[in-house]
């Protein structure tokens, strides 16, 4: 099993940058994937972007080319770089992790970090 813990929301103006970044430990050899994923209230949580175990990755159509996912390994970090941040980007972002054993299923998730962009 793998834990995580996100850092870095907060609070930003349109147009600003965050970077978020999660911390994992534990079996991080069982990892298929990891992901941010991001929540409003009264929705679903939705997928922003994926980085696999190959070091492809996959993005919402709505933050390409703004938003990058990348890792250090050595660190054993997880990062999102989020540029040119809108009001609708403002939710709750999670880590998620994505088993090898069972890929797509629930997985590992953070407790989520709040970023809020103001107009």
């Amino acid at each position: 099993q793998v834990q995580v813990v996100e850092s870095g929301g907060g609070l930003v103006q349109f147009g600003g940058s965050l970077s978020l970044s999660c911390l994992a430990s534990g079996a991080l050899f069982t990892i298929n994937a990891m992901d941010w994923y991001r929540q409003t209230p009264g929705s679903q949580r939705e997928l922003v972007a994926r980085i696999n175990h190959d070091g492809t990755t996959n993005y919402k159509d709505s933050v390409k080319g703004r938003f990058t996912i990348s890792r250090d390994n050595a660190k054993k970090m997880l990062y999102l770089q989020m540029n040119s941040l809108k009001p609708e980007d403002t939710a709750v972002y999670f880590c998620h992790v994505d088993y090898l054993r069972d890929p797509g299923g629930e997985g590992t998730w953070g407790r989520g970090t709040q970023v809020t962009v103001s107009s």
